[in-house]
């Protein structure tokens, strides 16, 4: 076994172990220890591994973390929540708005930025109303999940997938072919939500607290952030359409809309409340997936399969499995070489299958971890197992009704 890969798996096993010992070891620890492994052992070199880091995605994550942490911060992510929630009238309707609400807004935030702000949320409308902690931990899981699948900023894979493949038109080519199988997905979520945990669907009325929010300069400046965010995200549709030739990338975008948020005298405390942990995790990803591509194991591996590696049906399969190994990212930045000059339906597979793997298993996705790891922090956690319970029957189903719609 070359060295490379050995790192990679010692990586994930201690990402799913969490710890080293008596020692707890953060996710993005893990990653770096592997990144700074290859690096010193030469399996690749210094510029090698700087050149391997997408800063589209690393520009694209750090102004997307900086809207995020305001929203939060100013308390103007609960006013908006209080109108989206305020309207629902039973538990039905409250796991749905979460399921639909939460599934849209992973669309356009990306889905570890809604699990980063949705945990408290879902927290405080379980307390409020007497509802299971995990039935809306588990819908808020499934609805970032599944809602990042239809966009090309909804998750970092998606990303991946769209700058790395240049797909043409991002916006326009996930939605045509993942919006309406999304929706569907979201949907049979619910049910299943809806069957297993049928007796915490109470059918005592709904009575909610509105919310202001607490810092109203820096709600000014997220207002004019997310106009921006909106905006770009609908001029960047338009030019496919007009003009496909006029250059807006994603990183621009999220970069122009926290401007305002960056602009001022309060800039020290929006950088700090940037997650530069995550973005660690992902120059360090980068470095170790470019130094295991070199080593040229996965390709062999590959190349000797018995199977068409472009067909749709097998990239869903083999994205949902084996991003139960290696996670989705790195999966996907693994997988996309191999994929090189494909059509737009295997891409459209690759997003979905390396997506819906993380309603499969817990460790499926670093959305998942956020979530949970928050909700312990309020004194509340869904287990391995409870997630399983609903994961692997809510995937079989997801990857159907996929299949269907990209086959």
């Amino acid at each position: 076994m070359n060295l490379s890969l050995f790192v990679l798996l010692i990586v994930f096993v201690i990402i799913a172990a969490r710890r080293v010992g008596r020692f707890r070891v953060a996710i993005w620890q893990a990653m770096l220890g592997g990144a700074l492994a290859v690096l010193l052992t030469g399996q690749i070199t210094p510029p090698a591994a700087l050149a391997a880091i997408d800063w589209d995605v690393m520009l694209f994550l750090f102004g997307m973390f900086v809207i995020g942490h305001a929203l939060v911060h100013s308390g103007y992510l609960y006013t908006l929540a209080y109108g989206l929630f305020g309207r629902a009238r039973s538990s039905d309707a409250l796991v749905l708005l979460i399921l639909f609400g939460g599934g849209i807004g992973s669309a356009l935030l990306m889905n570890d930025t809604l699990a980063i702000i949705g945990t408290p949320l879902v927290l405080r409308l379980a307390r409020e109303h007497n509802i299971a902690p995990r039935l809306l931990l588990l819908a808020l899981c499934f609805a970032v999940t599944l809602g990042s699948t239809m966009s090309p900023i909804g998750n970092p894979q998606n990303l991946l997938i769209a700058l790395w493949g240049n797909v043409d038109s991002p916006f326009l080519t996930f939605a045509r072919h993942l919006a309406l199988p999304t929706l569907l997905n979201l949907l049979l979520a619910y049910g299943l939500l809806r069957w297993m945990f049928r007796a915490e669907f109470h059918r005592t009325a709904l009575v909610h607290s509105a919310v202001a929010p607490g810092d109203a300069a820096l709600t000014r400046r997220v207002k004019v952030a997310m106009g921006l965010l909106l905006g770009l995200i609908g001029a960047k549709v338009g030019l496919a359409l007009v003009a496909p030739e006029v250059p807006l990338r994603l990183s621009h975008i999220a970069l122009v809309a926290a401007l305002p948020l960056l602009l001022n005298r309060h800039v020290g405390a929006r950088l700090r409340g940037v997650d530069w942990p995550t973005l660690v995790f992902f120059a360090a990803m980068f470095v170790l997936m470019a130094s295991v591509w070199q080593s040229g194991f996965f390709q062999r591996q590959m190349a000797a399969a018995d199977f068409d590696l472009h067909a749709p049906g097998t990239v869903l399969g083999i994205s949902v499995l084996l991003s139960q190994l290696i996670s989705n990212v790195p999966l996907v930045a693994l997988y996309l070489p191999l994929v090189e000059g494909a059509g737009t339906a295997t891409l459209m597979a690759l997003a979905a299958g390396s997506t819906v793997a993380g309603n499969l298993l817990l460790l499926g996705a670093a959305s998942n971890i956020i979530v949970v790891q928050s909700a312990e922090r309020h004194g509340a956690t869904v287990t391995f197992l409870d997630f399983a319970r609903v994961g692997i029957p809510l995937t079989t189903l997801n990857v159907l009704v996929y299949w269907w719609f990209l086959i």
